[in-house]
């Protein structure tokens, strides 16, 4: 919506991970650097964990692009809500094999015949398993155990496992040390720093053929990364909305107040509702052809109010006849005042 008005050739801050936009970070750089130094063991698991938004995916599929010219064969599993037996059928089905209506003995002998292939032709297998934090033990064992496949000289399946922080506690159980041992590299992914995300902002605009319009103030900058914490999608997603409120309302500068005026709108959108007050019931009221009918509680009501106005209008009577007898005490004029 906002691409034409801003000249821009595509959405840059769209939340799908694209390696178009592949930002190299000190910490990114770091974690692809730890991806392919186990690219070169050809065994073994590489564990790389981030928070959510980090820009894990991003990084793996930068490395995916990386492989088109090399012998490896790399499948990914991004589903991990699965029990040790789905995950192995998940995994042959990764690699284009055929899963449906066998046994387990059945997926594990497809999988090594496909595996032992793939090291007669010269080519190396990797599968990535994002989402790690969701497996359970169980299943993580379950997967060390595809690692068992090896030729006399080299392993047939590098395993890389991606998640969120989390996993740590899985990988640091008590139960995992035969895995732990086969770890040749872990790295945990952070958000970037207040210059990153300044320099990251204007990558992704820059590759979508930003000539400085919008303009942004350091402030907003500032903002931008006060809020999100320098991570990456919750930049993607506050600047996207920034950059819809400028097309909506013609701003071609963008400032700090602007920043904190979309921060606003977002906070209040994940606000709950408050609840209203319980109203007491109100009598109902009919309208007839000449009269109006009102339930018991509003005639008792109205027989109320009655009975207070007669009341009055006798002590009020009262009072005008004791006034009018002849010998009735006079009123001081200080009280006729």
């Amino acid at each position: 919506m906002y691409e034409a008005f801003y000249n821009l050739t595509a959405k840059p801050f769209q939340l799908k991970p694209d390696p178009d936009f592949f930002f190299g970070s000190k910490g990114h750089k770091r974690a692809m650097s730890y991806l392919e130094y186990g690219l070169g063991q050809g065994e073994g698991f590489i564990v790389i964990t981030g928070e959510i938004g980090a820009g894990k995916t991003t990084l793996m599929r930068s490395l995916f692009r990386k492989l088109e010219n090399k012998n490896i064969i790399a499948a990914q599993i991004v589903n991990t809500h699965l029990d040790a037996s789905d995950t192995l059928r998940m995994v042959v089905s990764a690699f284009g094999l055929p899963h449906g209506d066998v046994n387990k003995a059945d997926l594990l002998i497809r999988l090594e015949q496909f595996l032992r292939q793939c090291d007669k032709q010269g080519k190396r297998a990797l599968l990535v398993v994002d989402e790690a934090q969701n497996l359970t033990p169980h299943t993580v064992e379950e997967l060390r155990m595809l690692s068992n496949f090896q030729t006399s000289e080299k392993s047939l399946l590098q395993i890389f496992l991606l998640g969120q922080p989390e996993f740590r506690k899985t990988l640091m159980r008590s139960d995992m040390q035969q895995l732990q041992q086969r770890v040749i590299a872990t790295y945990h992914l952070g958000p970037l720093d207040a210059l990153e995300t300044r320099e990251y902002i204007e990558h992704r605009l820059l590759t979508v053929g930003w000539k400085g319009d919008p303009n942004l103030s350091v402030e907003a900058f500032f903002e931008i990364f006060n809020f999100t914490g320098g991570i990456p999608r919750k930049i993607n997603s506050l600047c996207d909305r920034l950059f819809l409120l400028g097309y909506l309302e013609e701003r071609h500068m963008f400032r700090g107040t602007d920043v904190q005026e979309v921060i606003k709108d977002i906070r209040n959108e994940f606000v709950a509702p408050v609840a209203e007050p319980e109203l007491p019931d109100i009598p109902k009221v009919t309208l007839g052809e000449n009269k109006i009918d009102r339930r018991a509680g509003s005639r008792d009501l109205d027989d109320k109010i009655h009975t207070m106005e007669r009341s009055v209008v006798s002590v009020l009577d009262m009072f005008k006849q004791i006034l009018s007898r002849p010998n009735a005490p006079e009123i001081p004029k200080d009280k006729e005042k």
